[in-house]
């Protein structure tokens, strides 16, 4: 066989799955009473853009789906500044003296495992501000962030046409 990759836009809502049943979690966090001896699994109940429903294991599902705000799954507005942040795995922020002096650096890693370098250089010494050169790279790595993000949900929404 062959390997395909895929993104598809969907609803999705947390659920347990009681010895097979799929029991969808009650509004405002209200517990599932689970009869004792009972095998119970966290997932989500999931539906498609096709109307087809069924249910995920937790950790299959948060490691395919990235959860999107309404606004922007219904084509309102663009990605908030949320996503993006959620969207971080983790970050790293250096200035690099001696080498080079007046240089700012900020790697950042997506959840995807996708990495993102900017670098902030100032000629005249005098000027230099590592506070100033940070927010420019991370103005940066935030607007690459959001045209990551835009990406994969047109991609979910409209799939390859």
């Amino acid at each position: 066989m062959k390997h395909y990759i895929g993104c598809k836009l969907i609803e999705a809502e947390p659920a347990l799955r009681i010895n097979g049943e799929v029991i969808r979690q009650p509004e405002g966090g209200c517990i599932v009473e689970v009869p004792s001896g009972s095998i119970v699994e966290e997932g989500y109940h999931v539906r498609y853009p096709d109307g087809y429903e069924s249910w995920s294991p937790k950790k299959v599902f948060e490691k395919a789906y990235f959860q999107v705000d309404d606004s922007v799954a219904q084509g309102g507005e663009k990605v908030s500044r949320r996503m993006v942040d959620e969207f971080i795995s983790h970050a790293i922020s250096c200035s690099s003296p001696p080498i080079e002096p007046h240089v700012v650096r900020v790697m950042c890693v997506l959840r995807n495992g996708t990495t993102i370098h900017e670098k902030f250089d100032c000629v005249d010494p005098q000027l230099f501000d590592e506070n100033f050169g940070e927010k420019m790279c991370w103005n940066n790595i935030y607007r690459k962030i959001e045209e990551h993000l835009d990406f994969l949900i047109k991609m979910g929404k409209n799939g390859i046409q």
